[in-house]
């Protein structure tokens, strides 16, 4: 069984219907749903800005590379093309953090592979990440460089600007099962 963070944008075409599939998409394992987000491109290409928001997972059946997956189709199904890196894009879905549960407790998963690096090495620089993934787990903890952080201080670490930069929208996504 594992849980997962994963962090959801887009802004080409209807971003909140694409923000929507991807909630209806992981409805059977969605345990937490943040407020949706305006945000400024981050990377520096020009663009729209973003709708963003963070989603909590858990599947007694998946894995870290599951997530990932199921992350891949739904881009796919949205028609996302990646040829310029932080470049546009219908739909963006990643995996941020992941931890499987073990009979000791909970169990941070680590990779270093190109195609899935947990935790997400630029989390803690971004506050479209932060500020969703506060509101819906206000004591999650991020490993940045070896050491554990709680997410609160990373955010209250970055620059004022990045943070006034995630605006809260009126937008809404469905929420998880209670």
């Amino acid at each position: 069984m594992s849980r997962a963070v994963l962090s959801i944008g887009s802004n080409l075409g209807d971003r909140l219907a694409h923000l929507r599939s991807v909630v209806d998409a992981f409805a059977p394992w969605l345990i937490g749903v943040s407020s949706v987000y305006s945000t400024a491109p981050w990377g520096g290409v020009p663009q729209e800005n973003y709708l963003n928001a963070v989603l909590l997972v858990e599947d007694a059946a998946a894995g870290a590379r599951d997530w990932l997956l199921r992350g891949q189709e739904l881009e796919r199904a949205a028609e996302r093309v990646r040829e310029i890196r932080w470049g546009a894009r219908t739909l963006d879905v990643d995996v941020i953090w992941c931890a499987e549960h073990r009979p000791e407790g909970l169990r941070v998963c680590r990779s270093l592979d190109p195609t899935l690096t947990l935790p997400h090495p630029q989390a803690n620089n971004r506050a479209f990440v932060l500020v969703p993934w506060a509101e819906v787990e206000p004591d999650a903890v991020l490993e940045v460089q070896g050491h554990p952080s709680p997410i609160r201080e990373l955010l209250a670490a970055l620059d004022q600007a990045e943070r006034d930069g995630v605006r809260l929208t009126e937008l809404t996504l469905p929420r998880a099962a209670s």
